[in-house]
């Protein structure tokens, strides 16, 4: 048996092949059918608990404690399919998998051999993950760790794929259009928490229901939620607040354009002026650093991403300084972007004022995202915010502002990838 880490992949010697995926509470395990372009086909490719067989595909559901399991036959998986993604959400409604180690085995379907193990590291905030995939290389399959976590659960990994999820709108939100009912209802999804993305599955009820009971009143974004749906940029300008995710999307199609991310910040009333420092850490899909930019290295990844250059006083109206950011440019293994600032002299942000990030498109300047931090730390660095790739292929910006010690950036390399 082979023990696996994020990325790695390995060949598959059989032709059918189990993936039971085990934790200490209880899971919610689903298979997802894609083809080249990171989406099903319909929502006959998603494959869980109330759905339980698809072309190729079957989901069992664990009993007496087991874990449920995702058996693939590779050899009844339609041509046209390049992958099937197992995922895992967690069944209690607004648990994490803070403390939660789930492990993912591949064994022969039919001989019970395991080929396999993978448990994703360092998880956090996460209401479901993308555990490991089984996809078609020249012919032939392989098993790969993924270990990609989500926050606002299943219904996130389902939407990014493409599966028609119902959502109950949000009772401060504008009532959607009707829609026409989906072909497979997807597991409900629960309401929001005031300051967070929304959470993931509770337990299948038989029947299920066609959506969630109404969620309790929760502060809505300025603009880009869709009744109560998934933020994106089809409102224009998006107002974030601390843990809240915007998808860079709009009309349907993932922004793939260059963005500058700017920062900016004042000295508190009365206070000297202060040198902060802009800098973003580029990370793989397993949370390990690939680069940074700072003032120090104002370009890396071959100019996809680069630095305005260093700010010596917080002084002057608008951005301090600028990151531009070349999405479609940056290289396929950088996976997470996060955005930092530190006090290299070591003041504290308690004597900041009016600190900030925005997301611009680099092309018109037409400000896409912002997040106004309200709180202050007496502390030295801050992660202001992160850009994470969906396997869809589409970015997602959520604001962080979480306070560490650290002046320079090479302190934040951990701290920032914990936050991925």
């Amino acid at each position: 048996m082979t023990a696996m880490t994020p990325g790695s992949n390995l060949p598959l010697p059989v032709a059918r092949v189990a993936v039971d995926v085990t934790a200490p509470v209880r899971l919610d395990v689903s298979g997802l059918l894609l083809t080249a372009s990171g989406k099903v086909r319909s929502d006959d490719d998603f494959v869980f608990y109330n759905q339980p067989s698809g072309p190729g595909v079957t989901h069992r559901a664990g009993a007496g404690g087991a874990g449920d399991t995702i058996t693939v036959d590779t050899a009844a998986v339609p041509a046209d399919i390049e992958k099937i993604v197992v995922t895992a959400s967690l069944d209690q409604p607004g648990a994490t998998f803070s403390g939660t180690e789930p492990t993912a085995t591949v064994r022969g379907a039919d001989d019970g051999a395991v080929i396999a193990s993978f448990t994703p590291p360092q998880l956090g905030a996460e209401t479901a993950l993308v555990v490991v995939e089984v996809y078609r290389r020249n012919g032939a399959w392989k098993v790969r760790a993924v270990g990609q976590g989500y926050a606002n659960g299943l219904a996130g990994i389902a939407t990014d794929f493409g599966v028609s999820v119902e959502e109950p709108a949000a009772p401060a939100a504008p009532v959607a259009p009707p829609m026409q009912a989906p072909p497979v209802q997807a597991p409900p999804v629960q309401a929001p928490p005031p300051a967070g993305p929304p959470a993931g599955f509770g337990a299948p009820p038989p029947p299920m229901p066609s959506a969630a009971p109404p969620a309790p009143p929760a502060a809505a974004p300025a603009a880009g939620a869709a009744g109560g749906g998934k933020i994106n940029l089809d409102k224009g300008r998006v107002s974030l607040q601390k843990n809240q995710t915007v998808s860079l999307v709009k009309g349907g199609r993932p922004l793939l354009t260059s963005v500058k991310m700017g920062l900016g910040w004042e000295p508190a009333f009365r206070s000297a002026d202060i040198d902060l420092d802009a800098s973003v850490i580029a990370y793989g899909v397993d949370r390990k650093k690939i680069d940074a930019c700072f003032f120090g290295k104002l370009g890396i990844l071959n100019g996809a991403i680069q630095h305005s250059g260093d700010n010596l006083t917080g002084e002057g109206g608008g951005d301090d300084e600028t990151i531009t950011v070349h999405l479609g440019g940056l290289p396929p293994e950088v996976t997470g972007l996060v955005f930092t600032v530190n006090s290299y002299s070591g003041q504290k942000f308690t004597d900041v004022a009016k600190a900030y990030c925005r997301l611009v498109d680099a092309q018109t300047g037409e400000e896409l995202v912002r997040f106004d931090i309200t709180h202050a730390e007496p502390r030295t660095g801050v992660m202001m915010a992160k850009l994470v790739k969906q396997f869809s292929g589409e970015w997602e910006m959520t604001a962080l502002g979480e306070y560490v010690d650290s002046r320079t950036v090479r302190g934040m390399v951990k701290p920032a990838g914990k936050a991925l």
